[in-house]
């Protein structure tokens, strides 16, 4: 019996000891991503509760990768024991995740976080970067495959342009489509060599804009990739979850039943009146964003300004600082034009969400709700501790160091439910929890709190960065938050 614990014992540790990701060293890092046409790295802390989330489906994505063909590697780093190699690469926050191309770091990593997602996504950045067009009714087939415009190269022959074309489409393959072709056909037809045009998907072909733009300035890979980010989403863009953190600010968005499979006719009837107030309003000065969602795609962005994706159209403007206001009236395009304009001229009250002031809050940990947020978390008099926490989560400050710290007027901690109120812009909330520092002395930027999470390490980073001196009440013991 005890032959068999031992021996199950050993194939255990032998399974658990057993990973497809590559753990890496400052030691080892650039000989090993060098040998690598494209390698995915994380840049984790053993302590952070993302990273153990991740840590499974990262692994999954690892082992599926492996087999891929050509295989695409993944990797982890350890900064609490590579600190120096994590911040080479400015990481800043746990877990980051970034892209290598044969040594070389090539962009960050703005995919899914579950497997499925992972491996889908690391193909893609394993594949060309541009398709090969060979015929025209390939070329029409591309461009109908999606509402997002294609940047196309016509090249006779290798040259400066086309070297600059293939280098800025392969950093920027996750957030835009390329396409080049070296057949004199298809040059002929469209009377273009040695050149880059942008060709708008004939879903959305309208008469507000030009289906085709060429580019024409230097032979520049960045010259190249800022031609792509100004022109790609046109006067009205399609929004989607794979592109909405590309569209500009202020940002008028219609939220409707976009739907280019369906219904294009009726998606269209909307768009193009869209198109026609925003050419209006631009040629009378006011310079706006426009885009249209589907509003089943987008229910909590709609929740946001107020409404609800059973409503048939939402529109609102969100702003640089992260203001939203809501159009209140129903679509027509004087209706339209009438808000545009209020917004302009700053007639409009923003939209905020926000969960009712408490009554009483005179309790060790103060709630934050949206409506006295300034109140008190930015309050110039007060260092505050603030955590960002969903119904579902576990919250972190309660109770647990309050008494050590009591005592300090100075210091608010604080709470605040992040699904039941309008979260500033400064304060990036992506998981529960999420803590913050906002000291007195530096409101608009509030730093991420990553450190432990026992009381010792709340108190110790309190104690660093208050900006008056910290007064320490009786110590709990040791404990795991």
């Amino acid at each position: 019996m005890l032959r068999f614990i031992t021996l199950a014992c050993l194939v255990f540790v032998t399974l658990a000891a057993a990973s497809d990701v590559i753990e890496l060293k400052t030691s080892n890092f650039n000989s090993v991503i060098a040998q690598q046409d494209i390698t995915l790295v994380e840049f984790y802390a053993p302590w952070c509760g993302h990273c153990k989330n991740l840590a499974p489906q990262y692994e999954s994505a690892a082992t599926e990768l492996k087999r891929n063909d050509p295989p695409v590697p993944l990797a982890k780093v350890d900064c609490t024991a590579e600190s120096d190699l994590c911040g080479k690469y400015g990481v800043s926050g746990y877990p980051t995740l970034k892209i290598f191309r044969n040594g070389a770091l090539s962009a960050d990593y703005n995919g899914p976080r579950e497997a499925k997602g992972i491996i889908s996504y690391m193909q893609k950045q394993a594949g060309p970067s541009s398709k090969s067009i060979k015929t025209d009714e390939q070329l029409t087939a591309y461009l109908k495959k999606s509402t997002v415009a294609t940047f196309v190269g016509f090249f006779a022959q290798e040259d400066d342009l086309s070297k600059a074309f293939l280098k800025s489409a392969n950093s920027m393959r996750d957030t835009h489509r390329f396409a080049h072709t070296s057949e004199t056909e298809l040059m002929d037809k469209y009377g273009y060599r040695s050149a880059v045009v942008l060709f708008r998907s004939p879903l959305l072909k309208s008469k507000f804009e030009e289906q085709r733009v060429k580019y024409s300035g230097a032979a520049s890979d960045d010259d190249l990739k800022d031609f792509y980010r100004k022109n790609s989403l046109g006067l009205a863009g399609v929004m989607t979850d794979n592109n909405k953190d590309q569209f500009e600010k202020p940002l008028v968005i219609a939220f409707y039943d976009v739907d280019y499979v369906k219904n294009p006719k009726g998606t269209n009837y909307y768009r193009n009146r869209i198109m026609k107030i925003a050419k209006e309003m631009s040629a009378g000065g006011v310079k706006l964003n426009y885009a249209i969602a589907n509003k089943d795609e987008f229910p909590q962005d709609i929740e946001q300004f107020g409404a609800s994706s059973s409503d048939d159209m939402v529109i609102g403007v969100r702003d640089e600082s992260g203001k939203k206001f809501a159009m209140s009236d129903s679509f027509s395009m004087e209706n339209f034009k009438e808000f545009l304009t209020k917004y302009s001229n700053g007639e409009l009250k923003p939209y905020l969400k926000s969960e009712p002031v408490p009554a009483s809050n005179d309790g060790p940990v103060k709630v934050v709700v949206a409506s006295n947020f300034d109140e008190i978390v930015n309050d110039p008099n007060k260092d505050v501790l603030i955590e960002f926490y969903a119904p579902c989560s576990t919250q972190m400050l309660i109770n647990f160091f309050i008494k050590q710290l009591s005592g300090n007027d100075h210091i608010v901690i604080a709470k605040m439910d992040a699904t039941a109120n309008d979260v500033p812009s400064s304060y990036d909330v992506q998981g529960f929890p999420t803590i913050y520092w906002a000291p007195a002395n530096n409101k608009k930027s509030p730093a991420r709190y990553e450190g432990g999470r026992e009381v010792s390490d709340f108190v110790d980073y309190i104690k660093q960065r208050s900006t008056s001196t910290v007064k320490l009440g009786k110590k709990k013991k040791k404990s795991e938050l």
